[in-house]
């Protein structure tokens, strides 16, 4: 059985299929990469939380940056919201943004068996 979070856009916030959720875009909002980047994990565990899923069982990540110095920032951010030894596999990579106030964005995919 397939179930999609649906978003008012082109996309799903989550698609879960079989013992895998595969996490659409997700990004945050405020006026610095600080804000950004705390408002996006907000709306990832929200995503994970309508599917009864703890951010833990995140395995796989894509972050994609606006500006390569923020990736210091971005490693420690994941350290306040992954345990040590236990962060998901992760991409990042910079891109240009099609809203210029967007700083970054993640996507990924989860597994529901840890459950």
């Amino acid at each position: 059985m397939i179930n999609r979070i649906s978003t008012p856009f082109s996309y799903s916030s989550a698609v879960e299929a079989g013992d895998y959720v595969f996490l659409g875009l997700h990004r945050g909002f405020g006026v610095n990469f600080t804000e950004q980047i705390h408002n996006t994990f907000s709306h990832l565990k929200d995503t994970l939380n309508q599917l009864d899923l703890p951010l833990q069982n995140v395995v796989k990540v894509n972050v994609y940056l606006k500006n390569i110095k923020d990736l210091p920032e971005m490693e420690q951010v994941f350290c306040e919201y992954f345990e040590k030894d236990n962060f998901p596999a992760r991409m990042t990579s910079t891109t240009e943004f099609i809203d210029s106030d967007c700083l970054m964005m993640i996507d990924g995919i989860a597994y529901q068996g840890l459950n």
